[in-house]
């Protein structure tokens, strides 16, 4: 009678929690954002809480018998032969926002982690290590749990055949990583979110009477768009702070004037008005670089620096940066070189440089990699420069790839230590690229700072999709340097200008006075690829209702007196750019007209992604724009879309506006 009285509860609970999903809200990504949460909320009387997982070494073993105890609830359970538990608590009156799971086992250290209560069913899986003392054969996964075992048998020996040896590096002990008897669990669990993203406002209105120069480095990441699929793809809203505009406008590629002359690119402007504001203008700056066959590239020296550290066992992790990496290694030509390094518990050179045309070795390299260990981040750049360095080519493309969740918890672990390690290194030539991979611990923030100060850039792989555009179809942008260092500096005339904001950014500001100091670092132009920059533009004379920042009078100088010259310009965009392999910035300048004109395909579309990116920021500056407005103005602007990249735009759209809570907006 008890069981079926557990049971019937248990049926009531879930569909509870199924009801509550098909609700309008629209879910916020599980750890992001708000603070935690340490109080207790209410619950109906009866609540049946069920606790699951599973138990594991790190090698992915199970582990049966071990204990399983939530103190704060007064219950335990213990786990069956394939490691499992399952621990129902009924009749809470109250639940709890957050408890402490405690796994205990004779054989094995204790772990305890504190996790969220979401729902009915909390699901916590542990991987444990050794506890001290135990015979050799509780050791038999210790390769796998500490990072060394990462390359078979079968392809060590292939690898000394043919003369490459293998360093062996002693992984971190587990005494490094204990911390009184009680160990970090391997994050496998999905409702364990650590995931990261830098704040940042949004740019203000401001008047050229009293700030007439915006200055700027370029940005060409796209990581931002591709994380953001990820999020609504999984019904969820993404985090504020993930949304970052101009990374999701240069997803897409534009068919901006290509290059003349000596350059490696040429400016071009275009005047429209705003679709969310239509008393507004909206001003587009474009940049597009020359295009590199793959056979005219330069010959490359690349490392790949790929973590297997535990936390990414995952299938979107380690398996999928295997699959990526392949479709790379299928375009490597004879004249190209990879080396590849990973870093777990330490740092190790698996596959020393070798020609582009041994495929097979290097697969076989890549595909014998396993996951686990704790995440020697810094160890692992230090080494990949030095491999990088050693095998530079003087007329060749020099790169670091680093692949990554970005979960740097051992060395060079702060940010700060991070970018000045980084910073350190650039100035070898040696360019890096990151690729972010995985749910759950993300550490975007990290990921695009250390790519924005080492002369590189960063894409988020969400699936196979985007490893082929990132990795094949935008091979050269991705990994050949056209220019480094680009900034552009944008002067707005006050006779026509009465305030402008620019659109996304805002971590790539710069000081003016920055513009012309060769020292200051800015972003890196790849071959092929473009750079879209959007002004939203108040004219003189509009009545508007935006607040323009400006500045009280000054008792000392006044804001110089308006010389009624360049009537007929609404700005002057500057640009200054280095070579690769420069010192020197070079400067480019162009007029912008004032010419409002009907906007152009590819000058619709990126209005269709700011406006969607403004609504997922929630933005104050989003005017009149909806997502209907966005779909309308995304299918007219379609343009001939060969990969397709902007009809899934579309229907990315059309999913967020089923999701009510968004949608509504």
């Amino acid at each position: 009678m008890r069981l079926a009285t557990l049971a019937t509860m248990l049926t009531v609970a879930i569909a509870a929690t199924a009801t509550a999903n098909l609700l309008p809200a629209l879910p916020g990504p599980s750890g992001g954002g708000a603070g935690p949460d340490t109080g207790v909320r209410p619950a109906p009387v009866q609540t049946v809480l069920v606790f699951t997982g599973r138990v594991t070494d790190t090698g992915r073993a199970p582990i049966a018998g071990a204990r399983v105890r939530i103190d704060a609830l007064g219950v335990e359970g213990t786990t069956g032969q394939d490691g499992r538990y399952h621990i129902p608590v009924p009749g809470l009156s109250t639940i709890p926002a957050r408890v402490t799971l405690i796994v205990t086992h004779d054989a094995w250290a204790p772990v305890a982690r504190e996790v969220p209560v979401r729902g009915d069913t909390v699901r916590a899986d542990f991987a444990l290590l050794p506890a001290p003392g135990q015979p050799a054969e509780q050791e038999r996964n210790r390769d796998a749990r500490e990072g060394r075992g990462s390359l078979t048998a079968a392809v060590q020996r292939r690898l000394e055949a043919a003369g490459i040896v293998r360093q062996q590096n002693a992984a971190l002990p587990a005494s490094k990583v204990a911390a009184f008897g009680v160990v970090a669990a391997d994050r496998a669990d999905p409702d364990f979110n650590t995931e990261s993203y830098g704040h940042f406002a949004e740019n203000p209105f401001l008047a050229p009477a009293h700030n007439p120069l915006s200055t700027f480095s370029i940005d060409v990441d796209r990581a931002s768009y591709a994380n953001i699929r990820r999020f609504i793809e999984q019904g969820q809203r993404p985090p504020i702070d993930a949304v970052r505009i101009e990374e999701m406008i240069n997803y897409f590629a534009y068919d901006h004037v290509g290059p003349r002359g000596d350059a490696p690119f040429a400016i071009t402007t275009e005047l429209a008005a705003a679709p969310w504001a239509p008393n507004h203008h909206l001003l587009r700056i474009g940049l597009q670089a020359p295009r590199i066959d793959l056979e005219d590239m330069p010959p490359s020296n690349l490392v790949f620096l790929l973590d297997v550290s535990g936390s990414m066992q995952s299938p979107d992790k380690l398996p999928l940066l295997k699959q990526a990496f392949g479709l790379l290694v299928d375009q490597l030509r004879e004249d190209d070189r990879v080396a590849i390094v990973v870093y777990a518990g330490a740092a190790g050179l698996v596959l020393p440089s070798t020609t582009g045309d041994r495929k097979d070795l290097i697969m076989d390299a890549i595909h014998a990699l396993e996951a686990g260990g704790s995440t020697a981040g810094g160890a692992g750049l230090r080494l990949a420069y030095n491999v990088a360095r050693e095998n530079f080519r003087p007329r060749g493309n020099n790169r670091v790839i680093l692949a990554t969740d970005g979960d740097f918890n051992v060395g060079e672990s702060s940010d700060g230590a991070m970018i000045r390690l980084i910073e350190e290194e650039r100035k070898s030539g040696v360019f890096l690229t990151v690729l972010g991979f995985g749910t759950g611990n993300i550490k975007d923030s990290k990921m695009e700072a250390i790519a924005d100060h080492g002369n590189g850039n960063y894409a988020y792989i969400d699936n196979l999709m985007e490893a082929r555009k990132t990795l094949v179809h935008e091979m050269g942008g991705t990994l050949v340097a056209v220019a480094k260092d680009v900034k552009i500096q944008v002067e707005f005339n006050p006779d026509r200008v009465q305030a402008y904001r620019l659109i996304g950014y805002e971590n790539r500001l710069l000081a003016a006075e920055d513009f012309n100091d060769d020292t200051k670092d800015a972003g890196e132009m790849g071959a092929g690829h473009t750079v879209t920059a959007l002004y939203e533009i108040v004219p003189v004379g509009v009545d508007t209702d935006v607040t323009i920042r400006g500045t009280d009078s000054l008792r000392y100088t006044r804001p110089a007196a308006r010389t009624g010259s360049g009537r007929g310009e609404l700005g002057f965009v500057k640009l200054r750019y280095k070579q690769p392999d420069g010192d020197t910035s070079r400067l480019l300048e162009r007029a912008v007209p004032f010419r409002v004109t009907r906007a152009s395909t590819d000058f619709t579309f990126a209005s269709a992604v700011a406006a969607f990116g403004m609504i997922l920021r929630e933005s104050e500056h989003r005017g009149e724009a909806t997502l209907d407005q966005v779909l309308a103005l995304a299918k007219d602007a379609m343009g001939e879309d060969a990969e397709g990249y902007r009809a899934e735009f579309v229907r990315l759209v059309e999913r967020v506006r089923g999701l009510h809570s968004i949608a509504a907006r």
